[in-house]
């Protein structure tokens, strides 16, 4: 059985880069939080296969394309495709923390299975926003 338990805080403090991908053990695809300060500026860039999804989980992102800025708040969400320059910067007055997960390959068709026939009426109830 396999899994990891962590969380933001276990893995760095300050501002910066919070590797994930290495400290919890994830091969499938990459995975990365920044925390930014107050009014910092991102970086400029673009990846060669990499799409990335980005989920802003405290604070408000600003997002630079080439045809403009999106601001987005917290519980928000931006895909952006690999070779899309983009610039990633805080917009408020707080800390700004993005969870970041990058891949390439595409969408692995549902393989999800439940693990009895209760779970799977659970799962069913779930999917129709009803909690058991």
């Amino acid at each position: 059985m396999g899994y990891s338990v962590s969380s933001l805080d276990e893995l760095g403090d300050g501002y910066g880069f919070r590797k994930i991908r290495g400290p919890l053990g994830v091969t499938a695809f990459g995975v990365n939080a920044i925390v930014y300060p107050p009014g910092a500026d991102g970086v400029d860039h673009y990846h060669d296969v990499q799409d990335e999804l980005y989920f802003v989980h405290r604070g408000t992102a600003r997002f630079a394309f080439e045809d403009g800025e999106r601001v987005v708040e917290a519980g928000g969400l931006v895909h952006v495709e690999a070779t899309t320059p983009r610039k990633v910067s805080n917009a408020g007055d707080g800390d700004l923390v993005l969870l970041i997960v990058g891949g390439k390959g595409g969408y692995v068709e549902r393989d999800g299975h439940t693990t009895s026939e209760e779970e799977l009426e659970r799962r069913k109830a779930l999917a129709k926003g009803e909690f058991k």
